[in-house]
């Protein structure tokens, strides 16, 4: 899970939490300070009530606790906090809506009174509390924004150095911060700096061994044809032979470290073709193709046809009878020969210049080579050994 989504989910989960906080508080003051001001107003209504025929002593009373004479109710929605019949008259108590004060609304034969209460002390305190809930929900809203937005230039930097892993070493992160976001920016541009300069240098050098290497190759070869004596130069040719070998795959093994993929799609069958012309094949019965299912693949062609090549290249040369069978099923390629089954781990054989003892043709190095191709596209190599086969496959 990454960084923003956890902090997504503490972000909910506090905000949830104080919403609930601020509900409970707000209902809990209201019902203590209705049942304050009821009380309080209650007092008053029925001390007005018992000495309505004494206007001095009613007016004296409204005096008394600032209340402020009405001479008719507003049409507004009202909130009736009390109500009470008498004989001959009733007492009430309610609020209208949006509104701070309270109605006491007084009647007694002829008599009534309807009174206006002044702002509430209390009522102006549960308020500010509300408002102080409120502005920590949104302080708690723009802090998360703000985490985000410091955070943010972390998906540039993994974007980036997922670029530069695949092979694109021309890549940078452009960051202008202070902070230790910016400090990691600039230290990865800097080790990328010194990646690419040091990867180009060993290109050049190998580029510059390959050369130098095929040019006394060349020669020799050309030497051979001059020696008369047949089982020498038949010895000699194998000598330029293995080391011409030798020399590509030491190349082609290096430059996997630092070539860019060209991810495309193409079919099963398509790599399967396209590993067969990389072979030099004459006798075309030694292969038995099975395509049951053509599934799609998104990789690099060339490079995947190498490694599938290389597969069919040992399948070739140490199977004990032919045909061999190149399957395709399930999102897997197999290879499958007859044979003895590998003395030792899939896992020795892919190291360079490991092979059984008893087969020295080669150098080692295909299935490294292999190995390479494979874990650049997030693949691995399976072995498995049935009915006296050997089966190589790669599961899609």
């Amino acid at each position: 899970m990454s960084i923003v989504k956890k902090i997504s989910i503490l972000f909910f989960i506090s905000f949830i939490l104080m919403s609930i906080i601020g509900f409970w508080i707000d209902s809990i003051n209201s019902q203590r300070i209705e049942t304050l001001i009821k009380d309080k107003y209650l007092k008053i209504s029925n001390e007005l009530f018992e000495n309505i025929d004494n206007t001095n002593l009613v007016n004296k009373i409204i005096a008394q606790y600032k209340l402020r004479p009405l001479e008719k109710l507003k049409d507004k929605k009202k909130d009736i906090l009390y109500y009470k019949s008498h004989t001959f008259g009733f007492i009430s108590i309610f609020q209208e809506d949006f509104e701070d004060e309270f109605i006491l609304h007084i009647k007694y034969l002829d008599d009534e009174y309807i009174l206006k209460t002044q702002d509430e002390e209390n009522l102006n305190e549960k308020f500010r509390l509300n408002l102080l809930i409120f502005l920590d929900i949104c302080v708690l809203a723009l802090i998360f924004i703000y985490i985000l937005k410091l955070l943010s230039p972390l998906k540039k930097i993994t974007k980036e150095i997922e670029s530069f892993s695949k092979g694109d070493l021309a890549t940078r992160v452009h960051i202008d911060s202070n902070d230790e976001i910016g400090l990691l920016a600039k230290t990865f541009n800097q080790m990328a700096t010194n990646l690419e300069e040091l990867i180009k240098t060993r290109e050049e050098l190998l580029r510059d061994i390959g050369h130098e290497l095929r040019t006394p190759i060349a020669k020799g070869k050309f030497a051979i044809e001059k020696i008369n004596d047949f089982s020498q130069k038949e010895l000699l040719k194998k000598i330029f032979s293995d080391l011409e070998i030798l020399t590509n795959e030491l190349i082609e093994l290096e430059k996997l470290n630092s070539s860019k993929l060209d991810i495309t799609s193409f079919s099963a069958e398509t790599l399967i073709l396209e590993s067969l012309g990389k072979l030099y094949i004459n006798d075309e019965s030694k292969i038995k193709l099975e395509i049951k299912d053509d599934f799609k693949i998104e990789a690099d062609l060339n490079y995947l046809a190498v490694a599938l090549k290389n597969l069919i290249d040992n399948a070739l040369k140490y199977t004990n009878s032919f045909p061999i069978i190149i399957e395709a099923k399930d999102s897997q390629i197999s290879i499958i020969n007859s044979g003895e089954k590998l003395s030792k781990d899939l896992e020795y054989y892919l190291k360079p210049f490991t092979q059984e003892l008893v087969q020295r043709d080669g150098f080692g190095l295909g299935l490294s080579i292999v190995r390479k191709i494979l874990k650049r596209h997030f693949l691995e190599l399976e072995y498995d050994y049935k009915n006296k086969k050997n089966i190589f496959k790669i599961n899609f």
